[in-house]
């Protein structure tokens, strides 16, 4: 089970996939090109409905040519 404070951290890191991706100018269908992630899993994430491993963080990293601390940079309060 999912704690409530896990859950808003689930928020911040969508919403900081979100802008970053805004701000490459990626729409959703791009950014699942480029990280060969279903786009409906990429706006699940940065509605922050589902959980992500590892792995899915560096994909969207790479797919955003940034380093995978950027998607974790956020304030966790």
């Amino acid at each position: 089970m999912i704690k409530a404070s896990d859950k808003k951290a689930l928020k911040k890191f969508g919403e900081n996939l979100q802008k970053l991706r805004k701000e490459q100018g990626f729409s959703l269908r791009e950014m699942s090109y480029a990280c060969s992630i279903d786009n409906s899993k990429i706006a699940k994430i940065e509605k922050g409905r589902i959980n992500v491993t590892f792995t899915t963080i560096l994909q969207l990293a790479g797919a955003l040519e940034t380093p995978p601390s950027a998607l974790l940079d956020f304030d966790k309060a």
